[in-house]
């Protein structure tokens, strides 16, 4: 994406006649070829020629509205506007509707086998026509999701470096630090209102990716559109590129990062806090800044120190959590038991499992469980096994001190769950296979109804698979995942496992802080999320094996999120746009995207007839001269 001269009537004046007449040729200076000259500022604008989603008629071309995706509705201009815009001939006769369009891109994408191939042909589609991409997404969701978004985006970034075409964001590098505004200044859009920034070192479960992450925030923010109807335009991914650890890229050709080892410490500290400041200062303090795919020592650091400062969150955090403990509360309509009644264990003490657990707490608190009792119901592993004080290896630094328990250490996964009996057990390990047939089994034995949740990504790493999960419980699993799984027959049933995507969560959150301008973002509106989500789960959701709602529904469920995030804005005094609507539905709903194409002709009116007034007769005026 580029920004256009600011002259744009004139370039379109220049473009068409091909002759101009510099400052320079006036003043005796040297000047260039006047047809040079047109050609250099016509390829100047090439790719968006508008900004924001107000268009001013006096400075947009003809041609540029085959040019610019956001402009563009293919063989849908009508003839009128063909001729009109003087684009008439430069398309074939047929004329289509949308409706016509889309069924034709589906029959486009599904010629694909290969997932990356289709991520590639709706990325050409979105570079070509920005409203057929998004409405396209929005409507096919459960099969374009996991092609946009997780499992294909994974490998999309795996490959970046060889199938980079064109700029979808903004790569602020090491190397700027002390002008990173000046970077964000050549972002050509002045009304950004979300966005997501990765430095790439955690990828899903993939590892340090550096530069080539940046399909993750180009993939989160196509769903705030597609799913929650956030304008394109007011969304910007970034990656902050302080390099990668990775040896591999190091050392791939093809690499497009920095070829450099992470910058670290407090020159790493420095420059967030550099970036923080210039997206402020760009953009204004209720900018949403989503931080995805950080470390795991550093998403914690930077949530609790900027939480309070700016209008941020972290989806790996918050987001998963949310989406998580949304099948948390949809289990207790199979369980019958509430959050007190349950043991939860978790595999992993990551961010997202730390996040987790922080929400369960919250959840157990408003149920009027004390939060000493909250947090000794909940037990958790890492690498170096059970969390507990008196255990020799292993670190318990940040959050993870809050889960430590007075017992004696242990390492094994499968001992722990056989001494703890955990009603619920959730893995956020990104190790495949760690629940064994033996964990499997043991959950069953304990549990009538044992819940369990593997929740890493992809789908390559998750904990078990759902057939392994139903397999080996006589089907009495509750059962949630990361990645999407395709159904299992048990007997004469067959069972459908939902995925406990973030796209529940994030989309509906966005929606409502951008809309009501919110400066801070309290886990309180996830909590809100969560609740929201698991009441839009029907009860043939939950008979079908599923603790969400089918992925078709996600644009109403992100509707009620924002709905309900807005009231907590309004409550809590954190937002910032007043007056407050009454029907907040209503209010929401006006602010939406338009996914259909608009009329490309400038808007036009009549005026009255001009009164009769009878006007003196013309003389000539002579000047007096004394």
């Amino acid at each position: 994406m580029f920004s256009r001269p600011s002259l744009c009537g004139t370039v379109g004046k220049l473009c068409r006649c091909g002759t101009s007449t510099t400052g320079a040729a006036a003043a005796g200076g040297t000047t260039t070829s006047p047809a040079v000259s047109a050609l250099a500022l016509c390829e100047a604008r090439r790719y968006h020629e508008v900004v924001g989603d107000i268009i001013c008629p006096s400075q947009v071309r003809g041609i540029d509205h085959i040019r610019d995706p956001r402009l563009n509705k293919g063989l849908a201009f009508t003839l009128e506007e063909r001729q009109v815009l003087g684009i008439h001939g430069l398309q074939p006769a047929r004329f289509k509707t949308q409706e016509e369009q889309l069924q034709l891109c589906k029959i486009a994408v599904n010629r694909y086998t290969e997932p990356l191939n289709k991520y590639l042909y709706l990325s050409d589609l979105h570079d070509r026509n920005e409203r057929l991409f998004f409405r396209f997404l929005s409507e096919n969701i459960e099969d374009l999701m996991p092609i946009v978004y997780t499992p294909t985006v994974g490998l999309a970034c795996q490959r970046f470096g060889l199938i980079y075409r064109r700029p979808h964001g903004l790569f602020v590098t090491f190397n700027d630090r002390g002008h990173i505004f000046d970077v964000m200044k050549n972002w050509p859009e002045p009304n950004v209102r979300a966005i997501c920034v990765t430095d790439g070192e955690r990828i899903l479960g993939l590892g340090d990716l550096g530069a080539c992450g940046m399909g993750i925030p180009v993939g989160k923010l196509a769903l705030y559109t597609a799913l929650a109807g956030i304008k394109p335009h007011q969304c910007l991914p970034i990656v902050v590129d302080v390099g990668t650890n990775n040896i591999d890229l190091l050392e791939d050709p093809l690499y497009v990062g920095l070829r450099q080892k992470r910058v670290v410490g407090r020159e790493y500290d420095d420059f967030i806090d550099e970036f923080m400041e210039a997206v402020v200062k760009r953009y204004g303090q209720n900018t949403l800044i989503q931080f995805e795919d950080f470390g795991n020592h550093n998403a914690f650091r930077f949530l609790d120190k900027y939480r309070n400062n700016y209008c941020t969150f972290n989806d790996d955090i918050q987001g998963t959590a949310a989406v998580a403990v949304a099948g948390l509360y949809a289990s207790k309509r199979i369980t019958g038991k509430s959050f007190k009644d349950y043991t939860f264990l978790f595999a992993g003490a990551g961010e997202a499992a730390i996040g987790i657990a922080d929400l369960v707490v919250k959840a157990m608190v408003a149920e009027g469980v004390p939060i000493e009792e909250a947090y000794h119901k909940i037990y958790m592993v890492d690498i170096d096994g059970l969390l507990t004080t008196t255990r020799k290896v292993g670190s318990l630094d940040g959050h993870k001190v809050n889960y430590a328990k007075d017992v004696e250490p242990m390492a094994d996964l499968e001992q722990i769950v056989s001494t703890i009996k955990p009603n619920v057990l959730i893995g956020a390990s990104a190790c495949a296979g760690l629940f064994t047939p033996k964990i499997l089994r043991t959950m069953a034995d304990n549990n009538e109804r044992p819940v369990i949740f593997a929740l890493s990504n992809p789908t390559s790493k998750a904990e078990c698979t759902a057939d392994e999960a139903y397999q080996n419980t006589d089907a009495r699993v509750i059962f949630s995942s990361g990645s999407p799984f395709p159904p299992v027959v048990v007997g004469d049933k067959t069972y459908y496992p939902g995925q406990g995507n973030n796209a529940y969560i994030f989309p509906g959150v966005g929606l409502g802080v951008i809309c009501t301008g919110t400066h801070h973002i309290p886990d309180d509106m996830f909590l809100i999320a969560a609740q929201e989500l698991a009441n839009f789960t029907e009860a043939t959701d939950i008979e079908r094996g599923s603790l969400y709602p089918p992925l078709a529904s996600i644009r109403d469920v992100s509707m009620n999120i924002a709905i309900g995030v807005t009231k907590c804005a309004y409550d809590k005094g954190l937002a910032s746009t007043y007056p407050e609507p009454q029907d907040k539905r209503k209010w929401l709903e006006d602010q939406l995207y338009n996914f259909n194409y608009e009329c490309s002709m400038p808007v036009t009116w009549t005026w009255p007839r001009m009164p009769y007034i009878k006007t003196r007769e013309e003389s000539p005026l002579i000047a007096a001269i004394k």
